[in-house]
């Protein structure tokens, strides 16, 4: 489980206790402070006539989303990223209609080459390298 928070250190270490309090918590892993990649999933049915259908693929393939169903009058698109690209593309599809959606919630790993389990480090404010969404040499809406 993510859990995506904002506080300070007294916030943050109660959130931690509280956790670890929980029967089936095995370990927390505080990623504050270290480098960290966090993506976001969602899949969304809009509405997508004949006509208005190459327009949903279009604005989707300027996303980097996939269509993963088609449907007569409906396509679902699946989208990774960070929630602001996903709250975007939301934007874009309302005037379509939106039938369903579902967002997984932001997803993190260190940036290590360990296991984001075994870290172990405390976090040093102000000196993160979170992650922007970008991959190196890949530009991304």
């Amino acid at each position: 489980m993510t859990i995506v928070t904002e506080g300070d250190d007294a916030v943050l270490e109660q959130i931690d206790k509280q956790l670890n309090r929980l029967v089936d918590v095995v370990k927390v892993t505080d990623l504050t402070g270290s480098g960290f990649v966090a993506r976001e999933l969602m899949l969304i049915k809009v509405r997508a006539d004949a006509g208005d259908r190459s327009e949903v693929i279009q604005i989707a393939d300027i996303f980097k989303a996939n269509i993963v169903h088609v449907e007569n009058d409906a396509l679902i698109v699946e989208m990774t990223g960070r929630s602001e690209k996903i709250d975007a593309f939301i934007d874009l599809m309302r005037k379509f209609g939106i039938v369903e959606l579902a967002r997984t919630g932001r997803v993190a790993l260190a940036r290590s080459s360990e296991a984001t389990e075994a870290l172990d480090t405390l976090p040093v404010r102000g000196q993160a390298q979170v992650d922007n969404g970008e991959a190196p040499g890949i530009d991304e809406v």
